[in-house]
């Protein structure tokens, strides 16, 4: 279900992060290797990124499947950001197939895609419609604009970035037998914050920046799967960025490391 990556370092194209890579989005919107569910992600696709000048991110969304938009290809070379995030989409099952509902969900200076699946989307809806109204973009026809409610939710109230996703997640898990797949990953153009809980997620440094991604985009021996239901955080200081990995259900929010990868993690 979806694929979707999140840079933060020195600024890069869009062609660069996203159609570029052997392995990029662009090969995992038709030929994906680390799929767990699904064969392809055709249901569209979605970039935002961060412009000097501008708080909130600028965003180029579609319902169709990225290798059949010649307009993005053109344009992507011509794009750079030192923070991106960006997905393709392959639609759960019953829920809309216009472009509202391809990630990313943008909300004041957030931007969130999800990568899974809500088990009952319609009950967990109606269980959260009030909770989510004030969000414009959580009544969005599809599972994944509900996480995005919630968290977008819990930013407003001046929770940071990870525990947004957290309490995003604990909400929905309440009084629930699992609510589904839920890794999440988002950014508010400063830091990265991602929660890993029943699809993997993967992190490297690479080009003086970091990358984390639904699955790796070369063959490289940089990249470290984070652990299931775990939180990530990348957040810079200058021209250095500090990478946290934490327990979702205790979060120690201690970093991880500041050094070069292979980085241990927090436990």
């Amino acid at each position: 279900m979806c694929r979707h990556i999140a840079w933060l370092g020195p600024p890069r194209t869009l062609d660069d992060l996203i159609l570029r890579p052997e392995f990029g989005l662009l090969r995992q919107s038709w030929a994906p290797r680390r799929q767990r569910h699904g064969t392809m992600n055709a249901d569209g696709f979605g970039a935002a990124w961060y412009v000097d000048g501008r708080e909130t991110p600028v965003r180029f969304r579609r319902a169709q499947p990225m290798w059949t938009d010649a307009s993005f290809a053109s344009i992507a070379p011509t794009i750079d950001s030192g923070c991106v995030l960006a997905a393709v989409r392959s639609a759960t099952v019953g829920t809309a197939a216009d472009e509202s509902c391809a990630a990313p969900f943008v909300d004041g200076t957030s931007a969130l895609s999800h990568n899974g699946a809500l088990r009952d989307w319609p009950g967990d809806r109606a269980r959260f419609a009030s909770a989510v109204a004030s969000v414009p973009e959580a009544a969005a026809g599809v599972d994944s604009a509900l996480p995005f409610g919630l968290a977008a939710t819990a930013w407003r109230a001046g929770v940071d970035l990870a525990g947004g996703l957290a309490s995003a997640v604990r909400q929905l898990e309440e009084g629930a037998a699992g609510a589904g797949r839920l890794t999440l990953l988002a950014t508010d153009g400063q830091a990265i914050a991602g929660v890993v809980v029943g699809e993997p997620m993967y992190v490297t440094r690479r080009d003086g920046g970091v990358l984390v991604a639904s699955e790796p985009d070369d063959d490289g021996e940089t990249w470290e799967q984070i652990p299931d239901r775990h939180l990530i955080t990348v957040t810079r200081d200058g021209d250095e960025f500090t990478v946290t990995i934490d327990p979702l259900d205790q979060p120690s929010r201690t970093p991880a490391t500041t050094g070069e990868p292979p980085w241990p993690t927090a436990r």
